[in-house]
């Protein structure tokens, strides 16, 4: 689903400043840029270690497509549906092009509903969800996570990512349960973003039925390796969902896509399997990351996808792993990196080589 979190996208958003043509942040800015990368540093791209997204470098084996798939439009009651309820643990589900989509078309649905919003968006965060609220006309506030039980009652949404891109923040069920509790009874939403919660599914929100006022995204682009599938879900109450499908309309998957989805979600061995590698692959990528750059004053803390390292040095450690051809994701509001999983052991044991170099620097 997403990488972005950059602070520029988003300084013109502050405790509720009215939306103008003056004061609209310029959209954001995502990782994933590696083209940009190799046009800078001048390295071949097949030789860069690519660890600038959130998305798992071991994803799904994707098998053949049939031909067939490409010449028909794609078909509601192919099975797609009931195997993502299966999986996601809800009938009251949409299936979306990648959960980017649902976070476009929420603001606006809302803003035709409700009128304009007072909108809590959790910062540091994926850069899309203010951006997307505040170019829809809602006042929109960036809040810290120790900020949100102050400002809770004056909002109309909170719209949370857990756990969080790129801060790696968690939030507990009790928590959200209870902030959505707050929210609803007078018609307010909890928007979570959960697209890095696959790895650890009992941690999440979802329900059946879903209560009123909570709305749930998912993805198949972080754990499942398939961004480039662009499949989604919004588990929401049945009048949300339906305005969705409305504003999204036909045919918003593509055939091939859903052909895919439905085999990728339906696989319950390979998610087994990939659940328990990555909680390994994390704890290795926490403690290499804590062992080489862990000092006074930086935080390492990581999700089964990525490990962020909060650190005023983060722009002279990106660019010494440029220059080695390591691309990693750096933030300038707090200065951090965000580092993915290496794809094998010889990427293993690069970025650990690169790490020591830029240790004894």
């Amino acid at each position: 689903m997403h990488s972005g979190a950059q602070g520029t996208a988003v300084d013109n958003i502050d405790q509720g400043v009215p939306v103008d043509a003056e004061n609209l942040s310029p959209a954001p800015v995502h990782g994933g840029r590696l083209n940009a990368a190799v046009a800078q540093h001048g390295i071949p791209r097949e030789q860069w270690l690519d660890l600038s997204t959130g998305i798992n470098p071991e994803g799904w084996p994707v098998p053949p497509i049939p031909a067939t798939v490409f010449n028909r439009l794609p078909e509601e009651d192919d099975g797609l549906q009931s195997v993502a309820c299966a999986y996601y643990g809800s009938r009251e589900l949409l299936l979306v092009p990648g959960s980017q989509a649902a976070i476009q078309a929420l603001p606006a649905l809302r803003l035709s509903r409700s009128g304009r919003a007072e909108v809590g968006v959790l910062y540091p965060g994926y850069a899309e969800h203010a951006f997307r609220w505040q170019q829809a006309g809602h006042a929109v506030s960036l809040l810290q996570a120790e900020q949100i039980e102050a400002r809770l009652d004056s909002l109309d949404v909170l719209v949370l990512i857990n756990p969080c891109n790129p801060s790696a923040q968690e939030f507990s069920q009790r928590q959200l349960q209870d902030w959505q509790a707050r929210l609803a009874p007078r018609g307010g939403w909890l928007l979570v973003d959960e697209a890095f919660i696959d790895a650890t599914p009992e941690q999440s929100l979802i329900r059946d039925p879903m209560p009123a006022g909570l709305i749930i995204l998912r993805s198949l682009g972080k754990f499942f390796g398939l961004a480039g599938l662009r499949v989604g879900a919004v588990c929401a109450e049945a009048e949300v969902r339906a305005a969705l499908a409305h504003q999204i309309g036909p045919w918003a998957i593509s055939h091939p896509s859903r052909w895919l989805a439905r085999q990728a979600l339906a696989d319950t061995a390979w998610q087994q399997s990939m659940r328990a590698r990555l909680a390994r692959q994390q704890a290795r990528l926490q403690t290499l990351l804590s062992a080489m750059l862990g000092e006074r004053g930086v935080v390492v803390s990581s999700t089964a996808l990525f490990a962020t390292v909060v650190t005023e040095q983060a722009a002279r450690i990106a660019q010494r792993c440029a220059r080695a051809g390591i691309l990693v994701r750096r933030f300038e509001q707090p200065a951090a990196l965000r580092f993915g999983l290496p794809e094998d052991e010889d990427a293993w044991q690069r970025l650990e080589r690169v790490l020591n170099e830029i240790r004894h620097d």
